[in-house]
C-alpha cells in the first residue's frame, strides 16, 4: 500500500480534507463527556453509538488494510483515529453507568467484538483476494449505515418537539462537510464502498439544516419565569419535557442549573 501516491491527486486531496474534517466530528461527544465526568454520572445517555461506532471504524480499519487496488491510507488513518477515540468514550462510559447500563455495554461490547473476530476468521480462511475485499466492504457499508441512520431518531425529536436545542447546526453541517469530502474521495478512487454509506450520510445532513432553519426560531424548552431567554414562555407542565432526545429528559432542576449558565 503505497502511502502518499500522486497517481490520484484529488482522492488524495479529499482524503486528506476528510481526516481533518472526521477529527473534528468524533470530538463532538467530547462537551457531553464532559459533562458526565463532572456529574459522574451518565444520566440517560446510551452507549450503542459508541460502541457501533468503533466497531465501524475497526472494520473500516481492516478493510483499508486488506484493500491493494486503491490507496486507501487515508481511510486507515481515519479509522485509526476514530478507534482510538471510541474506545475513550466507551471506557468513560463504562466508569461513570449504572450497573444495568455496564452490564449492557459489557454485553453488547463483547456480542460485537465476538462477531469482528469471527468474521476476521471467516474470511480469513473462506474467502481469497476480491471476495473477502467485496464481502467486508459491504460489511462495513452496513455498518456505516447503522452510524449513520443515528441521527434520525434526533431528527424525529426536533420534529416532534419543535426545538433545534440539541441538534446544533454546527455538527450537522461538519456531519454534511464529511460525508461530502468522503463521497467525493469514494469516487475519484471507484470505490462503492466508500460512496454508498456516505450518499446516505449527505443526504441526511441536509435533512437535518433544513429542519435547522425550519425549527430554529421556534426553539423553546420548559421555563420557569417568563424574562429568562427574551421573554419565552412554558409550553408544557413543569414537571417534564421529553425534548431532549429518547436518552434525555430535562427536569426542573437542570432547567435552573442551565438558566444560571445563560446569566453567567
Amino acid at each position: 500500500m503505497a502511502i502518499f501516491s500522486t497517481d490520484n491527486p484529488w482522492a488524495f486531496a479529499f482524503g486528506l480534507l476528510g481526516n481533518l474534517i472526521s477529527f473534528v466530528v468524533f470530538l463532538a461527544p467530547v462537551p457531553t463527556f464532559y459533562r458526565v465526568c463532572k456529574r459522574k454520572s451518565t444520566e440517560g445517555f446510551q452507549s450503542v453509538p459508541y460502541v457501533v461506532s468503533l466497531l465501524s471504524a475497526m472494520l473500516w480499519l481492516y478493510y483499508a488494510s486488506i484493500n491493494s487496488e486503491s490507496n486507501d491510507f487515508l481511510l486507515f488513518t481515519v479509522n485509526s483515529v476514530g478507534c482510538v477515540i471510541e474506545t475513550i468514550y466507551v471506557a468513560l462510559y463504562l466508569a461513570y453507568a449504572p450497573k444495568k447500563a455496564k452490564i449492557f455495554t459489557v454485553k453488547l461490547m463483547v456480542t460485537g467484538f465476538g462477531g469482528f473476530c469471527s468474521f476476521l476468521l471467516l474470511s480469513r480462511f473462506l474467502t481469497k483476494g476480491s471476495t473477502r475485499v467485496q464481502l467486508l466492504g459491504w460489511l462495513c457499508v452496513g455498518f456505516s449505515i447503522i452510524v449513520f441512520g443515528a441521527p434520525l431518531s434526533v431528527m424525529r425529536m426536533v420534529i416532534r418537539a419543535k426545538s433545534v436545542e440539541f441538534m446544533p447546526f454546527s455538527l450537522s453541517f461538519s456531519l454534511t462537510l464529511s460525508a461530502v469530502t468522503w463521497l467525493l474521495y469514494g469516487l475519484f478512487l471507484k470505490d462503492i464502498h466508500i460512496v454508498v454509506p456516505n450518499v446516505l450520510g449527505f443526504i441526511l445532513g441536509v435533512l437535518q439544516m433544513g429542519l435547522y432553519l425550519i425549527y430554529r426560531k421556534r426553539n423553546v424548552m420548559v421555563l420557569e419565569e417568563p424574562h429568562y431567554l427574551g421573554g419565552a414562555k412554558p409550553i408544557t407542565d413543569t414537571q417534564s419535557c421529553n425534548v431532549a432526545s429518547d436518552d434525555v429528559t430535562i427536569d426542573v432542576d437542570e432547567v435552573k442549573e442551565r438558566k444560571d449558565d445563560v446569566y453567567e
